[in-house]
């Protein structure tokens, strides 16, 4: 069978045609289910998730909804899926470009741990907080938050599984994806509360709790 010539497309090449994918500043081209691509493609999921949140956001505020509370949430929802491209970048680059990387470019650094923390104890003074798990699904907003939290607990268990094999540039990439987890589910309450909503709690009322 010959092959087939490549389309006339500003996106499709057809080298992936084959299974493959390259990693960045080149090298030796990888299996599209190897765990880098699973685990930089769910940094991807994830960032796709904060846009659906975003996007809700920004319809609220052209049809005059948007309350003052809600105000700074898309830049910070912004902010953060910009941040995952860099954590997508140092996943997705071959180890022997590992000393191409730079610090809050490609690769994630201290600081932006710092700030993500910063940023989840501010959260958290301004929201009260449940005190048992909670149903997602309240709000919109909340709801496409909850999606993109759950998204970056599977980028979190897959960088970890990466991690274990020498496949993790840095140190921060793994806490930084724990504490973002953290402060995107603090973001679902505020987002609730700020249309004055409460999270549903998961356990129906009048059920009695299980003893230990």
């Amino acid at each position: 069978m010959s092959a087939r010539s490549p389309i006339d497309s500003a996106v499709a090449t057809t080298r992936g045609d084959d299974g493959t994918t390259g990693l960045l500043y080149g090298g030796e081209r990888i299996s599209k289910d190897d765990g880098r691509v699973e685990a930089y493609g769910t940094i991807d999921e994830a960032i796709a998730a904060l846009g659906l949140a975003r996007a809700n956001l920004g319809v609220k505020r052209r049809i005059g909804t948007l309350g003052a509370s809600l105000g700074g949430l898309s830049d910070l929802i912004l902010r953060y899926q910009r941040e995952l491209f860099v954590v997508g970048a140092e996943l997705a680059t071959n180890p022997d470009a590992w000393d191409r990387l730079e610090d809050g470019r490609t690769r994630v650094s201290e600081q932006m741990v710092r700030d993500v923390e910063r940023d989840l104890l501010e959260a958290e003074r301004n929201v009260a907080m449940p005190k048992e798990f909670v149903v997602p699904g309240e709000t919109l907003t909340s709801a496409a938050l909850e999606l993109a939290r759950t998204i970056l607990r599977r980028a979190e268990r897959r960088a970890v599984a990466l991690r274990a094999q020498g496949l993790v540039p840095g140190e921060h990439l793994v806490p930084y994806l724990n504490r973002l987890a953290d402060l995107v589910w603090v973001l679902a309450r505020a987002a609730e509360q700020a249309e004055s909503r409460s999270a549903t709690p998961a356990r129906r009322p009048g059920a009695a709790s299980k003893g230990r």
